[in-house]
């Protein structure tokens, strides 16, 4: 629960807060009225991102961008897009008639060619540095967008992920809130004993807590003690919890997602900026194919192609797509020269992201990457730093704004400079 802390600035037993609810009446409950109805209209919803997150680095050419037919293509074949001239492997059909609400950036670029430096340049914008830990791009926009209204995390990470997504130097209240099986609701968010036992528990922890606090107040702070507990027992009186759980969703809808983690994990991110979290991370792993690539593409696709179109067609539907940036991408990208297991290595100068919604336009392709073997830099490359700064820049973020780290370091939240080819096609 440690990404729990923006809630009650006191203890409130629950009759309290009922007191104070209905003493406030209509004077609460209007604003929230007002909220959720500015929130059903398209432009005015408040923005978020989920990133659909490809662990292990997914290869290019048994993706966004085939080449069929060269002596690097493999036995990936390629067909067409609603996007005219943009072909995409044949093994995500359901995704290739829907790329005309979406971009493709083929040419991404990064010098890191580690699975946990490439997962920590992509996530943050930033190689690593030893003095400094930068926050994920999750963790920026739950400090930077707060949302009053959320009672819930507002920086969710949905999946098995071996290193999540971080709040840096923000500090760890906005780590991502793990859940590893999305779509079976929450662990241990109801009270095992009857609400006087529970009234009592808390007043006597309030008791030691307080004598914790006496005379030591900075270490006490540094804990989160008071504010893990205080956005525990608000989440577990919300109704937003709601969001975690897919009982209310129809045999039909999930279908679309399939049946499977990431499937679930989709279906619960759409549930969760619906429900106004500002960054939702959901992972796939299995991409990290240096034997039998070809098979195991098959095989991750088969997961992703269902999941992604479905969640690319309820956000549509839902009038959410306006307000929520969707980005697909792995740490790097694959090698274009076949090993002799049938794999292909890691390869961070040339790899495919899939970027939409959030207000951007739609249907631009940017780069390619080589057709031999050898050829390290792509036509249009785009560094990561680029991509970073462009969905801080779509979110209403000012990403060159400079935070003080707590050891006093000015550090801008992004290094990037937002890509002006997809920014001039909003």
């Amino acid at each position: 629960m440690e990404s729990l802390n923006r809630f009650c600035p006191r203890f409130l037993s629950r009759r309290e807060w009922l007191r104070s609810s209905s003493a406030l009446g209509l004077s609460v409950l209007l604003p929230a009225m007002e909220l959720r109805a500015a929130e059903r209209r398209g432009d005015e919803r408040l923005k978020s991102v989920i990133v659909l997150w490809m662990a292990g680095g997914p290869s290019q050419l048994e993706t966004w961008d085939p080449h069929p037919g060269t002596s690097i293509g493999g036995p990936t074949k390629a067909i067409s897009t609603t996007i005219p001239d943009l072909r995409i492997a044949d093994l995500l059909p359901r995704m290739a008639e829907r790329m005309h609400h979406l971009n493709v950036i083929r040419s991404l670029t990064s010098k890191e060619g580690d699975h946990e430096r490439g997962t920590y340049m992509v996530k943050t914008g930033y190689r690593p540095d030893p003095t400094t830990e930068h926050p994920a791009l999750g963790a920026i926009l739950a400090h930077e967008l707060n949302n009053s209204k959320l009672e819930i995390p507002a920086h969710i990470s949905l999946g098995e992920g071996q290193w999540p997504a971080r709040g840096g130097y923000l500090g760890a209240e906005y780590d991502a809130f793990r859940i590893f099986e999305p779509g079976s609701g929450m662990e241990n968010v109801r009270r095992p004993v009857p609400e006087p036992r529970q009234e009592r528990r808390l007043q006597n922890l309030e008791i030691v807590s307080r004598a914790f606090r006496s005379g030591r107040a900075p270490a006490s702070k540094k804990t989160l003690h008071r504010e893990t507990i205080d956005g525990a027992l608000t989440m577990m009186a919300s109704e937003q919890l709601k969001a975690f759980d897919l009982d209310a969703e129809t045999a039909e809808t999930k279908a679309k997602y399939g049946d499977s983690r990431f499937g679930r994990g989709c279906l619960v991110a759409r549930r969760l900026v619906e429900t106004g979290v500002r960054a939702v991370e959901v992972s796939l792993d299995g991409f990290d194919t240096h034997a039998n690539n070809f098979e195991g593409h098959k095989t991750q696709a088969a997961q992703l192609d269902p999941a992604f179109a479905a969640l690319v067609d309820d956000l549509i539907e839902r009038d959410l797509l306006q307000s929520t940036v969707v980005l697909c991408i792995g740490e790097f990208g694959r090698t274009p020269r076949i090993n002799p297991f049938d794999g292909r290595d890691h390869w961070p100068h040339a790899f495919s992201c899939v970027l939409g919604g959030g207000g951007l336009g739609s249907g631009v392709v940017i780069g390619q990457t080589a057709t031999d073997a050898e050829t390290k830099t792509p036509a249009e490359p785009v560094p990561v730093e680029n991509l970073f700064a462009t969905v801080l820049h779509l979110l209403g973020v000012e990403f060159e704004k400079e935070l003080i780290t707590p050891i006093g370091r000015p550090m801008k939240l992004s290094d990037g400079t937002p890509i002006a080819k997809l920014i001039a096609g909003k």
